[in-house]
């Protein structure tokens, strides 16, 4: 038995995974509190994740009704960029501050001025620093609070710091460390000099942690824990990585052809690469995967975290939600919206705000609302999938995950808008169950250091053939016309936003 973790911005879920039978025999989550302020603050508190781990553990394994015995391995997934910066003790001196944080977007600017502008950050990173990435974090903790950063001992993304609670070790893998901005995707090493720059003060050797390979172990579950969770002392826990790198695992997108989009509170486009890549576009990100690869990745930070917006502010139920964005025909009756809630990093417009246009007497309705809120999300994503260039062509299918693949309505709208077909795997929820295909992958390397992950993929991975949805040419012709008309008033409002 294997356990895979996703600790997420709005839960962490725990999956129970039989290797033999290729299926998933429980599954729970917790949910998390977000601390939002003004500025595009947004702050969690890492112990929150301590104990929804805790409690979705026990209800999951309660569920699969299993011997604790036969559990041999956890992988962990995490939410990617956050900053969880720890003292000497291992405590966070500040909140963690979270991926969807725009409060930076300052520092940001800084920073790649200071690396010498995109051209200098592709040269020293391989890619270009973004607003949410935990360099411009850390900038602003030194900035803002000197005392918190004066005590901080090591720089840990949310992932990290669930392995560091288990197993006692600072450790990191190049996947989620990918995204710290600190961290050349190329060589697949830390960039101290790019840490220098973002925090002059800290010794790197001190505070970073530990790189080790996608299929190393962080380490064994520590006494005390293992003790917690009903645990054998000699469990492993896997190196884990970013909920995007183990969502592309879950999906089975480990080999160049295929295309993972996730509907989730924000949404990610990735598609695996044997080599790094570097596209036109400073907006996708050449990322490393957690399976030794490369895995360039578009995020943008508005999906179901906007429809949830609009869904409550009209006072609807999922269930009554999905069914107004059915009565509603494509393009909403001329409805757009640009969801930007959060700010948004595909375009790049950090302190975007969201807008609705194109509103009259007669469209104004919930229905043409509820539909424009997840068209909006949608060409967002699309937007993204064209900066792939060659990456793109031809893609056939698409793998979808996240909450919102579970809406019929919304696969069916991926299918028109990107005119490829659209199908989900079986567990949507995919980062969890990527997290403990690598547990079982790390642990079968302990006696065959030839094991393959590809080979556990195929297992099991399972696609939902009943949630296949095929594009319909005429809806296809006619979204082209709607997207066309969401860049329109996308350019109309954010004349930049076309720069790379």
């Amino acid at each position: 038995m294997f356990i895979g973790v996703d600790c997420g911005t709005q839960s962490t879920k725990v999956v129970v995974l039989d290797i033999d039978k290729a299926r998933v025999l429980g599954e729970a989550s917790r949910p998390h509190h977000l601390i939002e302020g003004e500025g595009g603050r947004r702050e969690q508190q890492p112990s929150e994740w301590l104990e929804a781990l805790r409690g979705a553990f026990e209800e999951a394994v309660s569920e699969a009704g299993i011997d604790r015995r036969a559990i041999r391995a956890i992988g962990v997934s995490g939410q990617q960029h956050g900053m969880v910066a720890l003292d000497d003790a291992g405590e966070p001196v500040h909140p963690a501050k979270l991926w969807c944080d725009t409060e930076t977007a300052p520092q940001n600017t800084d920073l790649i001025t200071r690396l010498g502008g995109e051209a200098g950050c592709l040269e020293k990173l391989g890619l270009v620093l973004q607003t949410g990435y935990t360099a411009s974090k850390v900038a602003w903790l030194r900035e803002t609070h000197p005392e918190a950063y004066r005590r901080i001992d090591a720089l840990l993304l949310p992932h990290d710091y669930l392995n560091f609670w288990l197993t006692g070790e600072r450790v990191a893998e190049a996947g989620d460390a990918s995204g710290t901005g600190y961290f050349d995707t190329r060589s697949r090493r830390w960039r101290h000099d790019v840490l220098a720059e973002i925090a002059p003060e800290l010794d790197p050797e001190r505070v970073l942690p530990r790189l080790i390979d996608s299929h190393e172990p962080a380490g064994r579950i520590r006494r005390e824990v293992a003790r917690q969770l009903g645990l054998a002392d000699d469990v492993l826990v896997s190196s884990g990585g970013g909920d995007n790198m183990l969502g592309a695992i879950g999906t089975g997108n480990i080999r160049p052809g295929l295309v993972t989009m996730s509907l989730g509170t924000s949404g990610t486009v990735c598609a695996f690469s044997p080599e790094p890549v570097v596209l036109d576009s400073a907006m996708v990100a050449n990322f490393c995967s957690s399976n030794c690869g490369w895995l360039p990745l578009v995020c943008t930070m508005n999906v179901t975290s906007a429809t949830t917006r609009m869904r409550e502010l009209l006072g609807l139920d999922l269930a009554t939600f999905g069914a107004r964005v059915a009565e509603a025909p494509p393009g909403a009756e001329g409805v757009t919206m640009l969801p930007f809630f959060n700010g948004e990093r595909v375009p790049m417009l950090p302190e975007a705000s969201a807008s609705l246009a194109g509103l009259t007497s007669v469209n104004t309705s919930q229905a043409n609302l509820c539909r424009a809120v997840i068209e909006g999300a949608t060409f967002g994503l699309h937007y993204g999938l064209e900066l792939f260039g060659g990456l793109s062509e031809g893609v056939d299918q698409i793998r979808l995950i996240g909450g919102g693949a579970k809406s019929p309505v919304w696969r069916q709208m991926v299918a028109d808008i990107t005119d490829a077909q659209v199908i989900c795997p079986e567990i949507t929820d995919a980062a969890a169950l990527g997290a403990a295909l690598q547990a079982a992958w790390c642990h079968q390397r302990q006696g065959d250091a030839e094991a393959s992950l590809s080979a556990l993929c195929d297992r099991v991975v399972h696609l939902d053939e009943g949630s296949r949805a095929d594009p319909d040419p005429a809806r296809v012709a006619t979204y082209r016309d709607v997207y066309a008309r969401y860049c329109r008033e996308l350019a109309g409002r954010y004349p930049l936003v076309n720069q790379n």
